[in-house]
């Protein structure tokens, strides 16, 4: 196993564990990630702040690896993030939701690029008008319009 994996996989136990320290340990004082719910997030701080919402929101997270890769300093991995909502949820609106109570199951990818032991750039990607549908909160079609 190599660094990025190393790194990788600790930011993924971190993350399922809410350790806000732990998780803002993986990251580069100056890293930068980005989501489909966020176009580009800057710096330690807010990439574990954005995260440990995710954690609040879920705090039953976990994480199930279908394919986890290595390539040099770059680390993938591809699997289902699960949890149960039972914390608020904040929209890229500034929104809060309050909790749903519903359990989701999605399909995600993480490319994180590592240097020197932390994680230098991270790219998640998920289907973002799934986790609404699956949240309930996706608007159900007006039967008129279709």
């Amino acid at each position: 196993m190599g660094e990025a994996r190393e790194v990788m996989d600790r930011m993924t136990a971190a993350m399922t564990s809410n350790d806000t320290a732990a998780l803002a340990a993986c990251y580069a004082e100056d890293a930068v990630a980005s989501a489909p719910d966020q176009s580009e997030i800057k710096g330690r701080e807010a990439i574990s702040s954005y995260l440990s919402q995710m954690g609040q929101a879920f705090p039953d997270a976990a994480y199930e690896p279908m394919d986890m890769h290595e390539a040099g300093n770059v680390a993938i991995d591809e699997g289902y993030f699960t949890g149960t909502n039972t914390g608020e949820l904040q929209l890229p609106t500034g929104e809060i939701v309050p909790p749903t109570g519903r359990q989701i199951r999605l399909r995600t990818c993480d490319v994180a690029r590592v240097e020197g032991g932390v994680i230098t750039s991270h790219h998640f990607y998920w289907d973002q008008m799934e986790f609404l549908e699956q949240l309930g909160l996706f608007p159900e079609p007006d039967p008129k319009t279709i």
